[in-house]
């Protein structure tokens, strides 16, 4: 595929990663074509064999056995690097691009809970994702297939509310989370423009990715969101689009000058997320279909996600893959956050 080309993706409106995607397509200035559709139906119409799992957004690249469809954000951004010079959202220090993918795999995997959560727990919201859903699909649907639609999309999703852990008992575990994640954003949104700086990195883009739900389509966490942090609400608005922002590899700001307030962020991470991730390893290898665990304080049992296993494992590699210098650096960022439960040398 070559630089002239577009890039060509099937995406959902209301799908986080899908906005995610085309924003760091945006701000990297790499030519696109998104298609607002089922990627499942293009797969079909174009002949190409479907990812397992298939969904929003879903990439064709061009290679040697001809277009090949691919779902999964986080490499199909180190692809994109490859093929793509210059405007790079990964830091070139490897501390810092450490930290980076920390806040990418948070915001793919842990944020993604409050928006799940948000946009089918509460009755308003359900109400409103079930009605926006299928009219993001076809804004010309007659009232009646919008009707039938809405109630399959409802139903649906209402029922897999179990699978991301959302309950009775743990929505005020979630609720919690995410308001203390986003004071979190406010605090370091007031020393910096972005996570890591003056320019976004591909954590920025994890997070708001989610944060376009959260803030942009739910009515509850939106709401939260104007409550506790207008500086994210503001930021959300500005990320959408940074294709004007120039770049210098002096606006990363070496982990060791990062303000107090990135360790707010891995705070968070620590505390919630950490023990997800590792009662969901332990439930892996176990060969358990479920797992419990104590989250915050809370009885917490959800699905056990063998690809969250996968996420927890290539954390590790990447941290046993830095220099003792750099790990050191690090480890005194995360030490006494939870963050480092995660991290092991073993």
């Amino acid at each position: 595929m070559t630089a002239q080309q577009p890039i060509r993706l099937v995406g959902g409106t209301a799908s986080p990663y899908t906005q995610k995607m085309v924003a760091l397509l945006r701000y990297r200035r790499v030519p696109y074509a998104v298609t607002w559709d089922q990627p499942d139906q293009v797969c079909d119409a174009l002949g190409v064999e479907k990812p397992k799992p298939i969904f929003h957004p879903t990439f064709f690249f061009d290679g040697d056995q001809g277009l090949k469809a691919e779902c999964d954000s986080t490499p199909i951004i180190r692809r994109l690097e490859q093929m793509y010079p210059g405007r790079s959202v990964l830091p070139g220090d490897p501390a810092l691009a450490f930290i980076d993918y920390l806040i990418e795999d948070f915001g793919d995997e842990w944020c993604t809970k409050y928006m799940f959560h948000y946009r089918w727990y509460p009755e308003a919201d359900a109400d409103n994702a079930g009605t926006l859903l299928p009219l993001g699909m076809d804004v010309s649907l007659p009232p009646e297939a919008l009707q039938q639609f809405k109630q399959y999309f409802t139903d649906r999703q209402v029922g897999r509310l179990y699978v991301v852990g959302s309950n009775d008992t743990t929505a005020p575990v979630i609720d919690a989370s995410y308001r203390r994640f986003l004071a979190a954003m406010e605090n370091h949104l007031a020393n910096q423009k972005f996570m890591l700086g003056d320019r976004p990195g591909a954590g920025d883009f994890g997070l708001y990715g989610q944060l376009t739900q959260l803030v942009g389509f739910d009515p509850t966490p939106r709401a939260i969101a104007h409550e506790v942090s207008l500086r994210t609400v503001a930021w959300v608005d500005q990320m959408s689009d940074q294709s004007g922002h120039e770049p210098s590899e002096q606006d990363w700001i070496a982990l060791d000058d990062q303000p107090e307030s990135l360790r707010g962020l891995m705070e968070e991470i620590g505390r919630v997320y950490a023990p997800a991730q590792l009662a969901n390893a332990r439930a892996v290898q176990a060969g358990e279909k479920t797992w419990e665990s104590e989250i915050d304080g809370a009885r917490w049992t959800q699905q056990t996600f063998p690809y969250q296993a996968k996420c927890l494992q290539w954390t590790n590699e990447r941290y046993r893959a830095l220099g003792d210098a750099d790990r050191s650096r690090v480890d005194a960022l995360l030490q006494g956050t939870g963050v480092e439960t995660m991290l092991s040398l073993t």
